[in-house]
């Protein structure tokens, strides 16, 4: 029998490796993506190798469509399947409203939001030949809520979560499941980009219902969770993993 393969974009670090090497411990063979950092997504694959799975490294702006489609053709080559797809990969420009630019715009939306139409549409062309699939995106918490700088990000996360939905419908006849996890703010690489990173940390420890932050594990338990055969009647959804945060006015 023919291994299942799972690819997370966005894997090289943070919350998308995380969830890479759950998977290889959960006996997927792991595509491994990244857009800039060759050496810490080759590291990711090592460690997959040595939990006994294989790994496929590739690099690929998700934004990208044809760089896409070629992602695709590697993972062709090398498993010749794919059952699962974490669209985790993100970027962004955080500058208040009125300073966006039309280049800080697209960059955001290609990759957060076509990167997951694009590669859910090529994920599902392979999943259908498999009898189904399962695919999970990453949201956060300022699809639905104000966050200072983050109007190009939460509306590109919002678009994904939207996007999760109409997937999660037109996709059901091709027993693919479809759905999402919205973290709150979580202390990885990734939010060291933001100029309100410490203010964002200190709310979320001072603030969160829960007592505590929001850790790495959680958001991958949710996407393991969801990507479980007890989560099928899961469909198009949103799951909250916040500590409760969000439920503060």
């Amino acid at each position: 029998m023919t291994n299942k393969v799972a690819l997370v974009t966005g894997s090289s670090r943070g919350i998308g490796k995380a969830t890479a090497l759950r998977l290889a411990e959960a006996g997927y063979d792991i595509v491994v993506n990244y857009a800039r950092s060759k050496t810490a997504a080759q590291e990711t694959a090592e460690e997959i190798e040595k939990l006994g799975r294989k790994a496929l490294v590739v690099k690929a702006n998700v934004g990208d469509v044809e760089k896409v489609r070629k992602m695709f053709e590697e993972i062709d080559a090398t498993f010749g399947r794919l059952d699962v797809l974490v669209s985790n990969a993100a970027s962004g420009v955080q500058r208040p409203i009125m300073e966006l630019e039309e280049s800080h715009w697209n960059w955001t939306m290609n990759i957060n939001s076509r990167g997951l139409l694009f590669c859910a549409q090529e994920a599902a062309k392979r999943m259908e030949k498999n009898g189904g699939g399962k695919i999970v995106s990453i949201s956060s918490l300022g699809a639905i809520r104000y966050l200072e700088n983050y109007t190009a990000v939460g509306v590109s996360k919002a678009a994904v979560e939207a996007l999760t939905r109409y997937l999660a419908v037109e996709l059901a006849e091709k027993n693919i499941v479809v759905n999402a996890v919205s973290g709150g703010a979580v202390d990885t690489e990734a939010l060291k980009s933001f100029p309100n990173r410490e203010e964002l940390l200190a709310e979320a420890r001072a603030k969160t219902p829960a007592g505590k932050m929001v850790e790495i594990d959680d958001i991958v338990n949710t996407v393991m969770f969801l990507l479980s055969d007890e989560a099928s009647m899961i469909r198009g959804q949103t799951i909250i993993v916040d500590g409760g945060i969000s439920l503060l006015v």
